[in-house]
């Protein structure tokens, strides 16, 4: 495994591959990898000749008050979990690297940065797609791996792929959650034993929901209001930010719960914030 820091090289050594004609996998990460990143690459490594994984914490998809100086960071034990899964290069560029002097071109998919954690975190989406078009243009890939978990983020990733015509397949990956429902974060870390606790009314929410859909009930405020009963329960709840249900490709909410519609959640336990989706 070779980690790799100067974008062009980069991208060099991986045009250099595609000319030989291996198919790259990429899997873009923050970095804290847990057992959900470690299922992208999983999957990146059965459908792809080479596996990529970027670990950069990407400063311009946070907002002014939120936790970029926090954000775990261990760069070392990230690259011994890629080691352990055959991981063929990582990328861990520089903040410098990645935005120079002088930097002012941004990406921004209008309207499916709207809602959800659109309303919550302004400006997010735009940071997002803006390092995913630069990290696609570095690393080049066939395929990229995604988890459904940032639901959002994931429609924003595919519709931007789409609308630029970049040549790659943008997958999604299931939710991973640990065994007692909490779905994986790199943000789980912020939480006490006690506000983990809190958290697992989330997941009980969400599967309640899907009981109910499952049961019948199509009217999307009843279920919203159940979830917020559940989630109101949790001893460190701080804010509900939202509850919604919503299309599945237009993120908008929507009248009556059918299949493949998405229950999305944001909620503040403690100071932490954890969001989660299920599909109907």
């Amino acid at each position: 495994m070779e980690v790799i820091i100067n974008p062009s090289q980069m991208q060099n050594l991986m045009l250099s591959l595609k000319k030989q004609g291996k198919k790259i996998g990429f899997v873009p990460t923050m970095g804290y990898l847990h057992e959900g990143h470690l299922s992208l690459i999983r999957c990146s490594k059965k459908e792809n000749d080479i596996t990529v994984v970027s670990i950069f914490v990407n400063p311009i998809q946070f907002g002014v008050n939120e936790d970029f100086g926090r954000y775990p960071r261990d760069f070392e034990r990230d690259k011994s979990l890629c080691e352990k899964e055959n991981v063929d290069y990582i990328f861990h560029p520089s903040y410098e690297e990645m935005y120079p002097d002088g930097f002012q071109t941004y990406v921004e998919v209008a309207e499916l940065s709207k809602g959800l954690c659109g309303d919550f975190r302004p400006g997010h989406f735009k940071g997002v797609s803006t390092v995913v078009a630069k990290l696609f243009n570095i690393v080049c890939p066939d395929n990229a791996y995604f988890g459904k978990k940032d639901f959002q983020q994931l429609k924003v990733i595919q519709r931007m792929v789409k609308d630029l015509n970049f040549p790659v397949n943008v997958v999604g990956c299931p939710v991973v959650r640990e065994q007692d429902g909490l779905a994986m974060s790199s943000r789980n870390k912020y939480l006490s034993d006690e506000e983990r606790k809190s958290a697992l009314y989330i997941s009980k929410a969400l599967f309640e929901a899907k009981r109910m859909f499952e049961d019948g009930i199509t009217d999307p405020n009843l279920i919203k209001e159940r979830v917020r009963q559940i989630i109101s329960q949790a001893k460190h709840l701080k804010e509900i930010q939202y509850a919604e249900i919503v299309d599945s490709n237009t993120l908008k909410p929507v009248d009556k719960v059918k299949k493949s519609d998405v229950l999305a959640v944001a909620v503040y336990i403690g100071n932490t914030r954890l969001i989660d989706n299920i599909e109907f």
